[in-house]
């Protein structure tokens, strides 16, 4: 018979039964311990059988050893072996796994990272791409159901997001840049040239005039909407542009005062006020 309590090396407030020891002992981490009461500190699975792993002063099973030390590491572990997956994983049924545990359900052969998962099964990527089922640009797994056409790839619905925000557009127009979507609100901000008329993004050329950037369609005579382009001769008029003709048919005190201002403006760039 055997008394395992030791005053000095027993912490009092761990789940000890502080029971006699009769028959079977286990001797562990500086104590004594009934069978079924040497345990995992994190899953509490018996120990007795299975042996155990020192880890920053606990006695852990495998399984629990390694996601704390694959935790640390910042790795996966194998849902099948529960071992550390050192290289890239295998993600099944949104699960880690080795690659080398399965093989491709139409050839056989031993599967890669680069597996793919269709209905259920998986399949190497050379079997995969002769089904002719599309890739999801953003996570590289196969698209069974609605799919995003855009810049040259294939999306989920929700994966197709905008690089700035991350909310998907769902059908929502998006603008592109240096091979990444934007969402209109998130392109303004970062690049956009906005149409001084219509305060959209500006696709295609832009017209540049009167310190503005305008829509090709909307620049055009405040007046009489006739279009008009930087060969045409204009006028500026609070801000917006006006045909020559609609210029011609205004008062003529009204150009006077509008050409007096032109000089005026003209002199002032010409002979800046100094402060003294």
């Amino acid at each position: 018979m055997t008394w395992r309590w030791d005053p000095v090396t027993t912490n009092r407030d761990s789940d000890f039964c502080w029971e006699f020891i009769i028959g079977r002992v286990i001797k562990a981490m500086n104590n004594s311990w009934h069978p079924d009461c040497f345990c995992c500190d994190i899953c509490q699975a018996v120990l007795a059988d299975v042996g155990f792993v020192k880890n920053a002063g606990r006695h852990l099973c495998r399984p629990c050893h390694n996601r704390e030390k694959a935790r640390g590491l910042g790795k996966y572990i194998c849902q099948k072996c529960h071992a550390i997956i050192e290289e890239h994983p295998l993600i099944f049924k949104n699960d880690p796994y080795h690659p080398d545990h399965f093989n491709c359900n139409n050839c056989g052969k031993e599967l890669t990272a680069e597996a793919r998962e269709l209905k259920g099964e998986l399949y190497c990527l050379p079997c995969h791409d002769k089904m002719g089922v599309p890739i999801c640009g953003a996570c590289r797994r196969p698209i069974e159901g609605r799919v995003v056409n855009a810049m040259g790839k294939q999306w989920h619905v929700e994966h197709f997001v905008c690089a700035k925000c991350e909310k998907p557009f769902l059908g929502h127009r998006h603008y592109e840049r240096k091979g990444l979507a934007y969402c209109e609100t998130h392109y303004n901000q970062l690049f956009g040239d906005v149409c001084y008329h219509c305060n959209r993004v500006i696709e295609g050329d832009v017209v540049s005039a009167l310190n503005k950037a305008w829509c090709v369609s909307c620049f055009s005579c405040s007046t009489c909407n006739t279009k008009l382009t930087l060969k045409d001769k204009f006028v500026e008029i609070d801000l917006k542009p006006v045909c020559k003709h609609c210029f011609e048919r205004m008062p003529e005190e009204l150009k006077r005062r509008l050409a007096r201002r032109e000089r005026d403006a003209k002199d002032r760039k010409k002979n800046p006020a100094v402060s003294l």
